[in-house]
């Protein structure tokens, strides 16, 4: 069962939280931070991507760098652009995009349930990730981004979440690049503290929806903190690392599509004839043209659009890595056709994230960088739990959630 607990968040006065919030550090890279951050100083990029204060082409992973992480945290906190809240609490963070809203609670997740398995993965991780977000944590004693877990659907935290979200939040906001609206709520009442506590210590599992690293170098940071103190009780801050908490139901995963550069040797006219051993290939046209359902893909090649329909058979739908539409691509179409075996290692393969359409599919084809492109159906979240609940991992670029956690509205101090 689920183990959690309110905190005191470390977080922007009102007027300031538009001016520290940023996008996660793993979503743009250096330069991209420079320019959004441009000459703002309470930029949360000083913090989480703390290159930006050093030279072009200073590594992240330069020394300096996680030491001016540091160094920029104390100065948030002396000049008041983050402030501690007096009590321990959960806050509601609610994201819109295009019209639907996702009402998440923010917590502290409890350590031990990650490394028990009650906090359940579906992707690998990669130990130089992890490493360079436990420098992080460690440096600034402190989980300064969220990591994103997805529970199954309560309607004890529905109707208190929605008792909350009828009143006016503490944050409203609509973001740069994104365009998405974020809210933010206090929940202060130690009844309805106690009922959230409880309540989800009736609820078996969660699940990390996006947030691998964060989620292991938190935990691994809290582990190693309870090791080296002689003195550890149990109930110590860096036990738990900040997550926000979504009902299954209202998460929106995107389509994660994939383009390539070459057809492996063959012709347009080979490639298709090919396609039609485990598929039925209907040509479009020219409109774009969206995967409709499971084990159905759209095609782009030579400005005309196909539905690539997968026939009868082919896989076992009690299979849940081998059934997923990922798995599908990778091996019928990837691999057997076009050789691509490693889609982390092969340079002839890149991945467009779904928030950025069809459209930059066609763009990409449409400029001779790209050969063929593939959209595939969105995975569904309970695929993604049930992957998880058999022990196994999801293959490679399977899932795109939208939208993204904004970082610097919220950090969780360890001590």
């Amino acid at each position: 069962m689920a183990r959690i607990k309110p905190f005191k968040g470390l977080r922007p006065p009102k007027d300031l939280v538009e001016q520290v919030e940023s996008r996660p550090y793993d979503v743009l890279d250096s330069e991209e931070a420079r320019a959004e951050a441009g000459t703002n100083e309470k930029s949360l990029y000083h913090i989480i991507k703390p290159e930006i204060d050093f030279p072009v082409g200073t590594s992240e992973y330069d020394p300096r760098v996680y030491e001016k992480a540091a160094e920029n945290f104390r100065k948030f906190q002396e000049k008041g652009w983050l402030v501690e809240d007096e009590e321990e609490m959960y806050y509601i963070y609610a994201q819109t995009m295009k019209g639907k809203t996702q009402y998440g609670l923010v917590v502290g997740a409890w350590v031990e349930d990650y490394m028990n398995g009650v906090i359940k993965k579906h992707e690998l991780t990669r130990r130089d990730k992890e490493e360079d977000r436990m420098k992080h944590v460690r440096v600034n004693d402190a989980n300064l981004e969220p990591v994103f877990f997805a529970y199954p659907d309560n309607a004890v935290i529905d109707a208190l979440v929605a008792r909350y979200t009828a009143g006016a939040p503490e944050y409203d906001f609509v973001a740069p690049v994104d365009g998405f609206r974020h809210q933010l709520w206090l929940v202060k009442d130690k009844e309805d503290i106690r009922v959230i506590t409880e309540t989800f210590a009736g609820i078996p599992y969660l699940y990390i929806a996006d947030g691998h690293h964060r989620s292991a170098a938190a935990a691994l940071v809290g582990a190693e903190k309870a090791r080296l103190n002689p003195n550890h009780r149990g109930d110590e801050e860096y036990n738990y690392f900040m997550a926000v908490c979504f009902p299954a139901s209202q998460l929106t995963i995107l389509d994660y599509n994939r383009v390539v550069k070459d057809l492996n040797g063959l012709s347009s006219e080979e490639f298709l004839a090919a396609l039609g051993k485990h598929f039925t290939v209907t040509k479009m046209g020219k409109e774009e043209y969206r995967a409709q359902k499971l084990h159905e893909f759209s095609l782009y090649l030579d400005g005309e659009w196909y539905k690539v329909e997968m026939k009868p058979g082919l896989v076992d739908e009690n299979d849940p890595i081998g059934s997923l539409d990922v798995s599908v691509s990778s091996i019928y179409i990837l691999d057997e056709i076009l050789g691509i075996k490693d889609l982390r290692s092969d340079k002839r393969i890149d991945f467009v994230g779904g928030l950025r359409g069809l459209g930059e599919l066609k763009r990409r084809v449409d400029s001779g960088e790209m050969r063929v492109a593939l959209a595939l159906y969105p995975v569904s979240m309970q695929q993604i739990m049930n992957i998880a609940d058999s022990g196994n991992i999801m293959p490679p670029k399977a899932t795109w959630f939208e939208p993204k956690l904004r970082s610097g509205l919220i950090v969780h101090k360890l001590s």
